[in-house]
């Protein structure tokens, strides 16, 4: 049997890597220069690329999206083992069990926690959630990290009392960043379980077939 090549069997995640490293880059730059343009405007000076790289500026923007992502992926992953929506292609069916659903059998080429069993198998039924819940945890640290840290840059530069970590988390604008990205998280994830029932795309596992009709769950 012809082998395919490895960029053919991993393209999906090869060209969303490359594409998330495209965007990174983008929004470090730009970044970069609209925070130069606005300590430039207050008679600061410049920040050096490196010195942008560990600032709370950048690292509040880029951590409180990677957050939203997470907790999205890790809700998204939950609510679809109980929840159901007919007609979705991102629901199960609304009767009876499915594959996802049987418990586990050792056999040859299992994962190894399966041949293991006991709490590693406990562990990995659930590995996936559980993953995305440590990445949502460290994302939100890191983010509650970089918008303390450019909030009290801020407060430095206006010659106003630094806050603590305990004291800004009272602060209004920490959590106006994480909803305002959590709302959009949910809106999206919600249009493609609704959208799905109506709307087509040939060749995607992401939607039913093209002559299946509103109504039937896959």
């Amino acid at each position: 049997m012809h082998r395919a090549s490895f960029v053919y069997r991993n393209g999906l995640s090869i060209t969303l890597i490359l594409l998330m490293f495209f965007s990174l880059t983008g929004q470090f730059f730009t970044g970069w220069k609209t925070e130069n343009k606005e300590l430039a405007e207050q008679g600061f000076p410049a920040l050096a690329i490196n010195e942008y790289f560990y600032s709370g500026h950048f690292i509040q923007a880029t951590f409180e999206n990677w957050e939203s992502e997470f907790l999205q992926m890790m809700l998204y992953v939950l609510l679809t083992v109980s929840l159901r929506q007919k007609g979705s292609s991102e629901s199960k069916s609304l009767l009876g069990a499915e594959e996802v659903d049987r418990e586990p059998v050792a056999h040859p080429k299992a994962p190894w926690p399966v041949k293991k069993g006991g709490v590693w198998l406990k562990i990995y039924k659930h590995s996936l959630s559980i993953a995305f819940a440590l990445l949502f945890l460290i994302t939100f640290g890191l983010h509650f990290y970089g918008s303390l840290k450019n909030y009290n840059t801020e407060q430095g530069m206006k010659k106003e009392p630094l806050v603590t970590a305990i004291q800004y988390l009272s602060e209004s604008r920490f959590w106006f960043e994480s909803f305002q990205n959590w709302q959009s998280e949910f809106l999206a994830v919600a249009s493609i379980v609704i959208l799905s029932i109506w709307l087509r795309e040939k060749g995607s596992p992401e939607s039913k077939p093209v002559d299946m009709p509103h109504d039937k769950t896959p």
